[in-house]
């Protein structure tokens, strides 16, 4: 096989080993629970402090009916909170609860160390054409 037709494997290979260092982490700091999917819906959050269910599912880019599992399950471990629209109430709006800004502290060191992991022995400029590269690939599809 030739080296290019690996790069979707070699993607793929990757994802599932920065997904397990991350849960890794999360349980070093006795944070039970949550999946790599479930921090994309705490990072997007932290971002935007307050995101509509349709908001976090442009953001993480998921449909809306994962979206709302992904909510279900934090609002249930205490990571998240559902608040209605005093306007419209057919809209909820999702916020971070103190349980989850907490944890902020800790979701900072576990992305350093991801960082630092994946860019090991990399140049600033190996750095930005991969990114550069990859960006490419994911206009692609």
């Amino acid at each position: 096989m030739r080296s290019e037709q690996l790069v979707v494997s070699l993607i793929a290979r990757i994802r599932r080993k920065a997904n397990k260092l991350i849960i890794n982490e999360l349980k070093k700091h006795n944070i039970r629970g949550l999946d790599t999917s479930h921090g994309d819906i705490i990072g997007a959050l932290f971002m935007k402090n307050v995101l509509t269910m349709n908001g976090l599912a442009n953001i993480i880019e998921k449909d809306k009916s994962t979206v709302t599992a992904l909510v279900n399950k934090l609002a249930n471990l205490g990571y998240v909170e559902r608040v209605k629209s005093e306007i419209d109430n057919r809209v909820t709006f999702i916020t971070l609860t103190k349980k989850s800004k907490a944890l902020w502290p800790v979701f900072v060191n576990i992305s350093e160390k991801l960082l630092s992991t994946v860019y090991k022995g990399f140049s600033n400029t190996e750095k930005d054409m991969l990114i550069k590269l990859l960006s490419k690939i994911d206009k692609n599809l």
